[in-house]
């Protein structure tokens, strides 16, 4: 069985990009909430959900993908970028927990 190589192109670059797509969240620092006004601790919130949701999503599609098995390491590479998507998403987590707590603490109609 023969495949041309456009096959294999999108594949490969479909598998690549998603790999370099998924980076890493920096490390969460509570004291910079502290600084923040209320309205400014509800955007960051807001933005933080909107990152779970969409690298939730980014994972679901990669989870989904059908890798043809004469692509060697496909099934890895899809692994490998499934559980980066959950540690970003855990530390997008616990950020968003850093924010409710901070949030509940100066700003008392939040509670």
């Amino acid at each position: 069985m023969k495949f041309a190589p456009t096959t294999i192109l999108p594949l490969t670059a479909v598998l690549t990009l998603a790999a370099g797509c998924s980076s890493t969240v920096a490390s969460i620092d509570p004291g910079k909430y502290d600084k923040m006004s209320c309205a400014e601790l509800n955007s960051a919130l807001g933005d933080t959900a909107t990152d779970i949701s969409r690298t939730a999503i980014s994972r679901g599609k990669v989870a989904n993908t059908s890798v043809p098995r004469w692509l060697l390491g496909g099934e890895r590479v899809k692994t490998v970028v499934a559980n980066r998507d959950t540690a970003r998403i855990e530390k997008l987590q616990q950020q968003q927990q850093a924010i409710v707590a901070a949030r509940k603490q100066r700003c008392p109609s939040s509670q």
